[in-house]
């Protein structure tokens, strides 16, 4: 199945709420990229999501945070594709020891793991894999 993995590092504009936590919607919107980017190349058009199965908030995460963001396509309907998503912290800020200490984590932790359902119209399907 095809499998897309984004890497990038939470901002101080998106944390949301006290102590910079960041608003879990952000990851959901992560979520929504790489499901994109897995629609394009399966499909060859960015398509549409659908809906969420579930979507499992498991840890928190903060600006300055490192952030890995996984989709697979699990499952292979005539327009559907359904993922299943994972979003985990590689790296942490550490406010705390000083504003630009952050460690380097030993485990990746699993924070946000979702399964979603993208529609891609018959019409705009340009690439065809079995």
């Amino acid at each position: 199945m095809e499998k897309v993995i984004h890497r990038l590092r939470l901002s101080q504009a998106d944390a949301h709420y006290g102590g910079n936590l960041v608003d879990g919607a952000k990851v959901v919107a992560l979520f929504g990229d790489v499901a994109t980017e897995l629609l394009i190349i399966h499909d060859g058009d960015e398509g549409l999501f659908r809906a969420y199965e579930k979507i499992d908030f498991l840890a928190p995460l903060y600006a300055g945070d490192f952030i890995e963001v996984i989709g697979e396509i699990i499952e292979k309907g005539n327009t559907s594709r359904k993922m299943h998503f994972w979003c985990y912290k590689v790296i942490a800020a550490r406010p705390e020891v000083n504003p630009s200490a952050a460690d380097l984590l030993d485990h990746k932790i699993l924070t946000t793991e979702a399964i979603g359902t993208c529609i891609v119209l018959k019409d705009k399907k340009r690439v065809h894999h079995e």
